[in-house]
């Protein structure tokens, strides 16, 4: 199922305005972007802060490109009144806004929604913040790990390895509040299409954290559950085995949980677990877990990895690899799906950036385009949608209203 390149995207026609920067923000926009909408990122004069981080290219960095790649580029200073004459003029002609600045900062400079909303009705305005646009946090500051702390799961990840909490080292709330916002931009996109207006979208990276995790629900159950029953699955002690030719593999499933335990001892024909009175119930076997996930162990040691999943899978049992990264983007299944693709670095060769995850049968969904220099298309997104003549970019830069950096040649 690979769509021609050529084929129409869900999102063509639609064009958006991104005043984002860093993760949560930049992941929603490369969704639309991917998703076949115009996005016009509109970068500060100092930049995106990910424009500095490493591994780079040239004068491209890695970070940056993989989460902005296939947007334009337009770099203005806003503290200037002349940028923001410049900002209501594109607004006229876009259907989507998206900032992840804290709660107020769009409304003192004078393009909040209000003052937006009233040059453009239609207008989609997403703003993404810690803790939302309303209430006594609206103002903190906050980043992924200080969100990832205060909603429970740096402390639950602590708790479940039994370690001093350390922070996570991927961003969760920045890349699952981008997701969340990208689907809400979506569904009144759709909404539109039968009321004809736009509206206002408050996303919350805190509250998002506690909608994705799973477990909410069971730390903010007060009351016990049956004795032989394993509370909320506990992913945290599903085993991680090491096979004979040296393999790292991981088994989903509680090797303690009804029904489950049966798979396991069925897999490992090992029928003398039955009667054994350590694992003779749930509480038994929770009690002597060590003792269970060692009988695993044991058993990986003469199997395969390629084996012993497909044992597992016989059993009813899914299990996979403990790869890296670049491990997995190199496997068949990579190839044949087209997973990891390669960016243009701008310095005359490329390096690889994961593809969009959708496959459309009648849609093209990668990426495409190529990651921008700050203000790169200022000259050509202000003419075909402000009216600009080359002369007026041209004073406008001298006075600072826009700027460019380009690398040097």
């Amino acid at each position: 199922m690979t769509p021609s390149p050529t084929a129409p995207r869900p999102l063509e026609g639609i064009r958006v305005l991104d005043f984002t920067r860093v993760l949560s923000g930049p992941h929603c926009t490369r969704m639309l972007a991917d998703l076949g909408a115009e996005v016009i990122k509109v970068e500060p004069p100092e930049g995106d802060l990910t424009r500095f981080a490493y591994p780079r290219v040239g004068s491209m960095s890695t970070y940056f490109a993989q989460q902005n790649i296939g947007k334009l580029n337009v770099s203005l200073d806003l503290k200037k009144p002349a940028a923001i004459a410049l900002i209501k003029k594109l607004v006229e002609h876009c259907d989507v806004l998206v900032e992840n600045y804290r709660g107020g900062v769009m409304d003192k400079l004078g393009i909040g929604y209000e003052v937006l909303s009233a040059i453009n009705p239609r207008l989609i305005y997403a703003a993404i913040s810690g803790y939302g646009n309303s209430g006594p946090w609206m103002h903190r500051r906050a980043y992924a790990t200080v969100v990832n702390a205060e909603t429970g799961l740096t402390g639950l990840q602590a708790r479940a390895r039994g370690v001093f909490p350390t922070n996570d080292p991927h961003s969760h709330a920045d890349v699952y509040t981008g997701m969340e916002t990208a689907a809400a931009v979506l569904a009144a996109l759709y909404q539109r299409t039968s009321t004809g207006e736009g509206q206002y979208i408050d996303v919350s990276m805190a509250q998002t954290m506690l909608y994705v995790n799973e477990h909410v629900q069971n730390e903010l159950f007060q009351g016990d559950v049956p004795n032989d029953q394993i509370r909320s699955f506990q992913p945290g002690d599903y085993p991680i085995l090491e096979s004979k030719d040296g393999q790292q593999i991981v088994v989903s499933g509680h090797p303690a949980e009804r029904g489950t335990f049966d798979m396991f001892v069925n897999a490992m024909k090992r029928p003398h677990m039955y009667d054994d009175p350590r694992f003779a119930d749930v509480t038994s076997r929770l009690a002597n877990l060590p003792a269970l996930q060692n009988e695993l162990r044991e058993w990986a040691k003469v199997l395969t990895a390629q084996e012993a999943e497909d044992v597992m899978a016989e059993a009813g049992l899914a299990m996979g690899v403990v790869r890296t990264m670049d491990e997995l983007a190199n496997t068949e299944w990579a190839k044949d799906r087209n997973v990891i693709v390669h960016a243009d670095d701008r310095s005359g060769s490329s390096f690889r950036v994961p593809n969009a995850p959708w496959m459309f049968s009648g849609s093209d969904t990668g990426i495409r385009g190529i990651p921008k220099f700050r203000g790169e298309d200022n000259e050509a997104v202000l003419s075909r949608l402000a009216g600009l003549s080359h002369e007026e970019v041209e004073r406008l830069t001298e006075e600072g209203v826009l700027s460019i950096r380009l690398p040097k040649k």
